[in-house]
């Protein structure tokens, strides 16, 4: 069933992802060679902490992971992309970091991630965290009241398309508000036109993530990291975006 919020629900939205927003910015910038991800980890476990927000990623137990997550971040290195486990590793030059999270403020949750490298970037990997940004952008325009699911699921595929990559369908966006996970989900393609209508009130994460020479994945032993199948690098990008009378509203932007 898809709930769709009031202005003032929307508004209450906001808060959390504001939060956010400033949270993922403090954490990329962090992202640096020597740094330990559980360094990183601990420093969001702290900040949620301080502003009396919660995880909702914290005891989150799908039926696709290995027991309850017990960690705030999703920390993913060069060729993970989606749910990985924060554990003591120390980035080196080059490693491409992919922090995804979800917080609730009073009841009201929102989902954001991002890609960023430490020290020096490859051109290569810099084109792959560029194509799920542009991707991520062209489905929030495409996210117009009126319009239709399969347009935002259009717009991601048609960005990877001309970058050159593959997409996968396996994990994509999806609708949040009370909880981390609502309806409906999002195909990172499709075909415009189709699918059901957006309407105002309708709140969701879009979340473009491509791996860069294949669209097939490998879980980790852990049951919750997945990987590209040829180990090559990948990206991730995401935002909580809410349909309104006049258009997308983007809750979770970054400073």
């Amino acid at each position: 069933m898809i709930e769709l919020k009031t202005p003032a629900e929307i508004d209450r939205m906001a808060v959390t992802g504001q939060f956010l927003g400033e949270l993922l910015a403090e954490l990329a910038g962090l992202v640096d060679v020597g740094v330990n991800l559980m360094d990183i980890e601990r420093h969001a476990r702290r900040r949620i902490k301080e502003r009396g927000a919660e995880s909702s990623y914290w005891d989150y137990a799908p039926s696709f992971g290995r027991g309850p997550f017990r960690n705030v971040l999703c920390l993913s290195v060069n060729d993970a992309v989606l749910h990985g486990l924060p554990k003591d590793y120390v980035l080196r030059d080059g490693d491409l970091v992919s922090i995804d999270m979800a917080i609730a403020i009073d009841g009201w949750v929102t989902d954001s991630a991002l890609s960023v490298v430490a020290g020096t970037a490859a051109p290569a990997d810099l084109k792959l965290i560029e194509a799920t940004e542009v991707a991520l952008e062209a489905a929030i325009k495409a996210a117009q009241p009126g319009g239709r699911l399969g347009d935002i699921s259009a717009a991601i595929g048609g960005v990877a398309r001309d970058y050159g990559y593959t997409v996968n369908l396996e994990f994509g966006g999806h609708g949040v508000g009370r909880t981390m996970h609502e309806a409906p989900h999002i195909n990172n393609d499709g075909r415009a036109g189709r699918g059901i209508k957006l309407e105002p009130g309708l709140t969701v994460a879009i979340e473009p993530w491509l791996c860069a020479t294949t669209n097939e994945i490998k879980y980790d032993k852990d049951g919750w990291t997945i990987r590209s199948a040829d180990g090559s690098r990948t990206a991730h990008s995401e935002h909580t975006v809410a349909i309104t009378e006049t258009g997308p509203r983007v809750l979770t932007r970054r400073p």
